[in-house]
């Protein structure tokens, strides 16, 4: 079923949350964690991975009604966000920082180092008619007005 954003987001809507990290007493490792209802802004239905070479460019694409909550657990990646105006370069080098992207951006991943391991959970199951793929569908999505 398709339903319309009652606004649009903008790129201002697209941030950095620093996660809180708890290192063990006695030296063996960092805990990461990212609650729902607390980080993590919305009740998670979909988890994916996403692990690329260095050069790799992923993304390209806009969703509809989909958030997105990503984190670089290994490597770096850069995602840019862009609301049809203005664009954005988000670093995700550490993970203990996530990036919330709301519906109706368009995302561009690119891989900085070998082997990254990009962590994405979104608030809804995988739904194709939600992707847009087109920049130039994307624009026209922008411009549509929203009830």
């Amino acid at each position: 079923m398709k339903r319309s954003l009652a606004r649009m987001n903008e790129l201002s809507d697209a941030r950095l949350i620093k996660l809180p990290k708890h290192a063990a007493a006695n030296g063996d490792g960092v805990l990461v964690v990212a609650e729902a209802a607390q980080e993590v802004p919305f009740q998670i239905q979909r988890m994916f991975t996403v692990v690329a070479p260095a050069g790799a460019k992923r993304g390209r694409h806009a969703h509809r009604l989909c958030s997105q909550f990503m984190v670089c657990a290994k490597g770096a990646v850069d995602v840019v966000c862009d609301d049809g105006s203005d664009r954005k370069s988000f670093s995700l080098d550490s993970g203990e920082l996530a990036l919330l992207v709301p519906p109706s951006l368009w995302v561009d991943i690119d891989i900085r180092q070998d082997q990254s391991i990009l962590i994405v959970l979104c608030d809804r199951v995988y739904e194709e008619h939600d992707y847009i793929s087109s920049y130039a569908e994307f624009l026209s999505f922008r411009k549509t007005p929203r009830a």
